[in-house]
């Protein structure tokens, strides 16, 4: 497993976007902006999303990902990782976005913007750029 710069950590604790990459059934490339967080524990990158969407079925498919994230006060300044995801869990997915909420929106998530169940992605660095 890679590691992620402890110079570049600052970036999950920030209103950092970052655009994941999953594979499609036809081997398409798929991109979507995300939210993203760090697990220190486990050196893991998170990603919170929900049961029925895209990315959640072409990972559990192939969970080979790729994530970029640009700095928000630097956009030259960058961080990719490509990384598997090692586990998709709804344990503590509806508390973890919460959180992500009041980073990025200084309050809770709305309820009503929830249409199926929280998952979280936690991915493995395979490399790091």
């Amino acid at each position: 497993m890679a590691r992620i710069p402890d110079d570049y950590l600052d970036l999950f604790d920030r209103r950092t976007f970052a655009h994941v990459a999953t594979i499609d059934p036809d081997g398409a490339p798929h991109v979507t902006p995300v939210w993203i967080d760090f697990d220190h524990d486990s050196h893991q990158i998170l990603v919170n999303t929900e049961r029925h969407r895209r990315k959640t079925r072409n990972v559990e498919r192939h969970p080979k990902i790729g994530i970029s994230m640009l700095d928000p006060d630097d956009p030259y300044r960058r961080l990719a990782v490509t990384g598997t995801v090692t586990e998709i869990t709804a344990k503590g997915a509806r508390k973890h976005i919460d959180r992500l909420s009041q980073r990025y929106f200084d309050k809770p998530f709305e309820e009503e913007q929830i249409t199926s169940e929280r998952v979280l992605f936690f991915v493995s660095p395979d490399r790091v750029y």
